[in-house]
């Protein structure tokens, strides 16, 4: 690619995204309301602290969830062509399932998978 198309890309990625901020800034509807910051608990007011602080724990794990279940989905396309792709698909998905075991590997290691 030539240096003026880059250019120009960058520039409109740019204007694109300052565009949209500055459309949302002055089309969004705004209300200004002290309990607006406040949590909601189905009506009812809170007692004590509200914002309280979660273990990334649950988050690693929900991370981890996420990352198998979509490696999961990207398994039935390959399945449905296995004939047609031949030894090559074959080996592609057995360096997939490697990747997949280290990662496994590395999470269960680090005690990512203990729920505490």
């Amino acid at each position: 690619m030539s240096t003026q198309i880059l250019i120009t890309f960058f520039i409109t990625a740019v204007f694109l995204v300052a565009a949209g901020i500055v459309l949302a800034v002055w089309l969004a509807p705004t209300s200004f309301n002290k309990q607006k910051p406040e949590a909601y608990e189905c009506g009812i007011p809170t007692k004590g602290v509200t914002w309280l602080q979660f273990n990334v724990g649950y988050y690693t794990f929900a991370l981890l969830f996420l990352v198998f279940d979509v490696e999961t989905v990207f398994l039935f396309p390959w399945a449905v062509v296995m004939k047609q792709i031949g030894l090559v698909g074959l080996v592609e998905i057995v360096i997939f399932f490697i990747i997949l075991v280290l990662g496994l590997a590395y999470a269960w290691r680090k005690h990512a998978l203990v729920w505490q």
